[in-house]
């Protein structure tokens, strides 16, 4: 397999008859889901969609984002995902600098599109998943219509598959690109890590518009089954587990809460369950070990971003309660099979074991580079290596601990968010004159978002207020959960705000300073 449209072409053959994918109503075997995909390319190719065009998608998931992903692939074009939760000005913005021409919106996303479609110079087509919309087409009519040959128009594994946004340290969003070579490679990595097979099936819980998108293609990879939740309703997870006997699931840490404080879990049988990974952001080790308690020594953590899929792996084994090596519990783990992982220097040099420095990666997997950003991808990528921005050591036997953030982003269930764009609609309240926002520990979401405000002389302002006037602007788990006022805010002399040692104050008598 070179290409995302291998995946399904290639399993279309070996397992033409076993289920692909199951959503809602929708049973699809691997031959009948390589056929749909095949329609939507020759669809669109009809259409005069082509090799500069990109797929642009507004949707919760639906086993119809997958078969986006793969028609894409097989036109030799590449996908670019949309977070649904980002403002309409946020979306706005990314459509124009992606320039996509092909918009697709899901169930209940209609309005937002046709909104977008008028608001957006490039979008040539917008494509109506689950209704029969005026102003669009409808995606189900268009497979009908369309013929069901492979396309064959390939593209060259080096070449874009798939362009990601995500924040920016300056407010600005930053596009990921991923080609086909990158891709592949760590999904292979991933799926033998995970030594997933014909016999798993996955219940898919993440956002399909997220790089945690792998348990889905990595399955598929195998001849399993991938189980598609359309959003995380825990009743519906833990039913979907049950019924369609599940034997992996992929969350982050919040979710895994949630389905602990369910009183009625108890009623739902999840034996099939071998194989519980966690990403976006360490578990708290309190409610790892609930967990673990619950669900049985079965969690691996997957260390990763959208610049590198499969950064290192915590294996299930070192997942001990007590002990020595219930320390382990903390760290990240060892670098995955497709990714060579070292700590960095001031000076880019690599550091022993025990010292402290930027986390860096290596590897095939690694991103293409910045969309229409040369300046930050040969700052960000230096020598081959990619620096995260996150700091950390790597221990005498080869376990990986993250310690604190170089950059101030702020990992919020499993969502990333920069301080900078937060700031940057803090000040346009004309009631503030000084923001700083800092990342917080939080029981539920791991880190909260905090801000701290200094307001205007005589001005009177609510917490509530001040949040809901955040949300007019951005996206929900960007505001801050919390705002404190302040008098002052800590500076330099020549006034630059000290970030740090204002957050240092909400991790005071922490072991780290991230979640």
């Amino acid at each position: 397999m070179y290409t995302l449209g291998d995946i399904c072409r290639k399993s279309s053959l070996a397992w033409p008859d076993r289920t692909a994918l199951v959503f809602e109503n929708n049973r699809l075997t691997y031959r009948q889901l390589d056929e749909r995909v095949n329609r939507l390319a020759n669809a669109l190719l009809a259409k005069g969609v082509g090799k500069n065009d990109r797929l642009a998608v507004l949707a919760e998931n639906t086993h119809t984002y997958l078969e986006i992903y793969f028609a894409a692939s097989k036109m030799g074009i590449s996908t670019m995902p949309l977070n649904f939760r980002l403002s309409d000005n946020e979306i706005q913005l990314i459509i124009n600098d992606s320039e996509a021409t092909v918009l697709f919106v899901g169930d209940g996303y209609e309005t937002r599109g046709k909104g977008l479609m008028r608001d957006c110079e490039n979008i040539r087509f917008l494509i109506s998943i689950d209704h029969d919309e005026n102003e669009s087409l409808f995606y189900e009519k268009m497979l009908e219509e369309a013929t069901p040959e492979d396309p064959h128009l390939d593209p060259d594994p080096e070449e874009m598959a798939i362009l990601m946004y995500t924040g920016g340290t300056t407010g600005l969003p930053k596009g990921v690109m991923m080609s086909h070579k990158g891709l592949m490679t760590g999904l292979i990595g991933i799926t033998l890590q995970m030594s997933f097979s014909r016999n798993d099936a996955t219940c898919f819980v993440l956002p399909l518009f997220h790089v945690s998108f792998w348990p889905a293609f990595s399955v598929l990879m195998t001849g399993g089954k991938v189980v598609i939740i359309r959003k995380p309703d825990i009743g519906n997870i833990l039913k979907s587990i049950q019924d369609e006997k599940c034997t992996h699931i992929n969350a982050v840490p919040t979710l895994y809460g949630w389905m602990l404080q369910t009183e009625d879990i108890d009623k739902y049988d999840l034996s099939s369950l071998r194989l519980l990974t966690y990403a976006g952001s360490p578990f708290p080790p309190d409610l790892l070990k609930q967990s673990i308690t619950r669900f049985g020594a079965k969690f691996e953590q997957a260390y990763g971003m959208t610049e590198c899929i499969g950064g290192s792996f915590l294996n299930m084994e070192d997942h001990e309660l007590k002990g020595s090596r219930s320390k382990l519990l903390t760290s990240a783990g060892k670098p995955s099979l497709s990714v060579e992982v070292q700590i960095m220097g001031d000076q880019d040099n690599i550091l022993s074991p025990g010292e402290v420095g930027e986390v860096v990666l290596r590897g095939q997997c690694l991103m293409m580079g910045y969309w229409k950003n040369p300046e930050l991808t040969q700052n960000t990528v230096r020598n081959g290596w990619y620096h995260t921005g996150d700091m950390g050591y790597i221990d005498e036997e080869g376990f990986l601990f993250l310690v604190d953030r170089k950059a101030d982003m702020i990992v919020t269930g499993g969502e990333n968010v920069y301080p900078k764009e937060v700031e940057n609609v803090l000040y346009n309240h004309p009631d503030v004159i000084m923001a700083a926002v800092v990342s917080a520990p939080d029981e539920k979401w791991g880190e909260r978002v905090q801000a701290v405000v200094v307001l205007q002389n005589g001005a009177s302002l609510a917490e509530e207020d001040l949040i809901r006037f955040c949300k007019e602007q951005l996206a929900g788990y960007k505001c801050p959960r919390k705002i404190e006022f302040w008098h002052s805010l800590p500076v330099t002399p020549v006034g630059k705000i000290l970030r740090k040692e204002i957050k240092k104050k909400f991790w005071k008598g922490a072991e780290r300073s991230i979640a």
